[in-house]
């Protein structure tokens, strides 16, 4: 077994010489600290390598379980950190072997963070799902005739008629949800598709089909939900959630590769 350690890092902001929250824990129970460096300030805590090591990991990512606790408690730390001033948080378990290689990370990308921390000062992220209504069953009359055709016959024949309705209706909603997406992108700062999530993760039956994130100035936050109420209409089902600390809009590409990270929002 193992004593060794590593730097689990949550978010970067401006240093503006506000202290860590108190009291604030983070993965695996972890007292979250601050490391500072290049008028930056890294939020992070320290986790022991035999639980967040790159094969360790390996296994607990599949435990949907330990995953869901980790997220609850990376996202925890990024919103209390969020509320003192503009945040970027990073992928969800991302680690390092120590702060000396977090400090590394600031000094190389700074200006990246910084860019970043400007573009969401004042500003929240809002997401907007769209489900395509269920198609309902067209029952056949009580005594209707198949003429000369057998009832297999018949039925295979409403069969197909009802999926050629369905892929017709399919067709229609997604052209009607890139409309929304393209509307409430033009309102917006900037504006994200997510890939669309399984009915076993949205918990719903509809097929959902947009999944998208968007950055808003926080005074203009009602007047975006007016936007999507405004959209609203036969066909297609929206869902609004928000607002949210930014992260579809702060995520580095390749953040700084620590020992392991998970793209994942629970």
């Amino acid at each position: 077994m193992t004593n060794e350690t590593g730097t689990y890092l949550y978010a970067v902001a401006a240093d503006l010489g506000i202290p860590v929250p108190t009291g604030l824990t983070g993965v695996n129970g972890g007292a979250v600290r601050g490391i500072a460096q290049g008028g930056l300030i890294a939020y992070v805590s320290t986790v022991p390598m035999d639980k967040f090591g790159e094969g360790p990991l390996r296994t607990s990512l599949e435990n949907l379980d330990w995953l869901g606790r980790t997220a609850r408690a990376h996202h925890h730390v990024v919103d209390a950190v969020a509320e003192t001033g503009p945040a970027a948080p990073v992928r969800l378990v991302t680690v390092y072997s120590g702060d000396e290689q977090v400090k590394d990370l600031l000094d190389r990308r700074g200006e990246e963070f910084l860019d970043v921390l400007t573009r969401v000062a004042g500003r929240r992220e809002w997401g907007v799902k769209a489900y395509a209504e269920a198609r309902k069953p067209v029952e056949e009359p009580a005594g209707a005739r198949h003429g000369g055709e057998s009832p297999g016959t018949a039925y295979l024949k409403r069969r197909q008629a009802s999926l050629q309705g369905q892929e017709q209706d399919r067709r229609r909603a997604a052209a009607v949800a890139e409309e929304i997406h393209d509307a409430l992108t033009a309102f917006a700062v900037a504006g994200r598709r997510h890939r669309t999530q399984d009915p076993q993760l949205s918990g719903r039956r509809e097929t959902m089909l947009l999944n998208g994130a968007y950055l808003v100035d926080e005074e203009r936050g009602e007047e975006f939900a007016r936007v999507v109420d405004g959209l609203r209409g036969p066909g297609v089902e929206l869902e609004l959630t928000g607002p949210w600390v930014p992260y579809s809009f702060t995520m580095l590409e390749d953040p700084a590769g620590g020992e392991g990270t998970a793209d994942e929002r629970l």
